[in-house]
Order: C-alpha cells, then sequence, then structure tokens
C-alpha cells in the first residue's frame, strides 16, 4: 500500500527556545487551515510525567517507557487548546522554566527521542502540517515542502521570556533567565543525537529586531513561493 502521507505538506519551524517559534506556527496554522505540532509539548510532558512520577531524568530506559505510553490529549476550546495528561488539563504546568528545563534533558536522551519519532509524524495529516520543533526538519520530516530556522539572540529571548514572565505575575531574574537559556542551548546544539541546527536546506530567520507580523509576512512570501498560499 502506498503511503499517502508522504505527498501532505509539511512546513517545519526549528530553533532554540524564545525564538517565537510557538506563536508564529500557531498564526500560520491558522492562516493555512493546518494541523499544527508542537513538539516541544511531548517533550514536556514526558518530562512533567516523570516528575509526577518521581523517574529520574537520567533513567533513559523507564523515561522512553513513559514517552511510549504517554497517556496526551489535545482538546481545542475555542481560541485555546488544552493540553490533558492522564486526564488533567497541564497547560501551564507544562509551561514552567523547572519543566523546560527538565524537558531539555529528557530530550537529549537518544531512547526517549526514538519513543516520540513516531508519535511525530503521525501529526502529518490533510490539509497540511506545521511543526514546531528543534529536529523537525532535520529528523523528523527531512522531506519537509518548506523549511525555516528561527532564531534571535540569548539576551533578546530572555528578555521577552521576562516580560512574558512579569505579565503573567511572575516575578523571576532576567540575568537568571539568561543563564538558563544559555545553558539550555548548549545541551539543545551539544547533545549527540538530534542535536538543534538548522537543515542543509533551511531558511534562516533572525526575529531578534522584527516583530511577530513582520515574522510572519516574511513566511507568508516564502510559502506564497511554494505555491501553498496565494501571493497579495
Amino acid at each position: 500500500m502506498t503511503d499517502t502521507r508522504s505527498s501532505i505538506p509539511v512546513l517545519t519551524i526549528d530553533g532554540p527556545g524564545g525564538a517565537g517559534k510557538g506563536t508564529i506556527s500557531r498564526l500560520i496554522a491558522e492562516r493555512l487551515g493546518w494541523h499544527l505540532l508542537d513538539s516541544g509539548c511531548l517533550y514536556r510532558l514526558t518530562a512533567l510525567a516523570a516528575l509526577r512520577k518521581n523517574v529520574a531524568l537520567d533513567d533513559e530506559a523507564m523515561l522512553a517507557q513513559l514517552a511510549t505510553g504517554l497517556d496526551v490529549e489535545f482538546r481545542v476550546a475555542g481560541a485555546v487548546t488544552e493540553v490533558l495528561l492522564e486526564g488533567d488539563e497541564v497547560g501551564q504546568d507544562i509551561r514552567t522554566e523547572k519543566v523546560g528545563d527538565c524537558a531539555s534533558r529528557v530530550a537529549a536522551l537518544p531512547a526517549v527521542r526514538t519513543a516520540l519519532l513516531q508519535r511525530q509524524r503521525d501529526f502529518r495529516l490533510s490539509p497540511g502540517l506545521v511543526a514546531d520543533g528543534r529536529d523537525m526538519g532535520t529528523v523528523v520530516f527531512t522531506d519537509a515542502t518548506l523549511k525555516i530556522f528561527l532564531t534571535a539572540s540569548a539576551e533578546e529571548r530572555a528578555r521577552r521570556r521576562h516580560l512574558q514572565l512579569r505579565e503573567a505575575g511572575v516575578d523571576a531574574s532576567l540575568s537568571s533567565l539568561l543563564r538558563e537559556i544559555q545553558a539550555r542551548d548548549m545541551r539543545d546544539t551539544q547533545r549527540s543525537v538530534a542535536p538543534l541546527v538548522a537543515a542543509d536546506d533551511a531558511i534562516e530567520l533572525d526575529t531578534t529586531s522584527l516583530s511577530i507580523p513582520e515574522v510572519v509576512d516574511r513566511l507568508e512570501e516564502l510559502l506564497a513561493q511554494k505555491g501553498l498560499v496565494s501571493s497579495t
């Protein structure tokens, strides 16, 4: 039987944390009417499950088992997507700095990445998929229609995160956030399996001095060149 999924278009948006991947991916997916894969969410859910079940973050076999049997549901509720882990809404829990740091550690383990690989590929459904992550274009969807590597300086990403936390009423140190981002970048780029790197055929966009609308406009230009959206 022929695999028809290979003909379904995919836009991959890779890059480090804080570069704007999540926001941009959601906006583009909405614009296209495509499905959305937040791959980082799966690693955060695995990390949260490990924390809740007291599984050590260096117990690769147990973490891979957790990832394989992850009881996860994504439920659209109006403009919000609810994330359920074992029936519990955890959308806010998985966005904490602690879970993000743990997810970066978990994602460095080869067995965990293997366990989640097919689950990510199963998101490739008609009419198309926008895949947000760190190895979407280099490992998960190597045949993607368009590959983007979104980046920004560590200082700008820390500033954005600091502002986001302040708006949420959370007190955080800008210098501490910068150190955490730099440490996470180092882990992600130096891990032995699927390190964070731009695919050879990816287009790199530095968002340090760009607004969200400017990034979306640029992506729409690139999508129009591929015939995925109508040019204006």
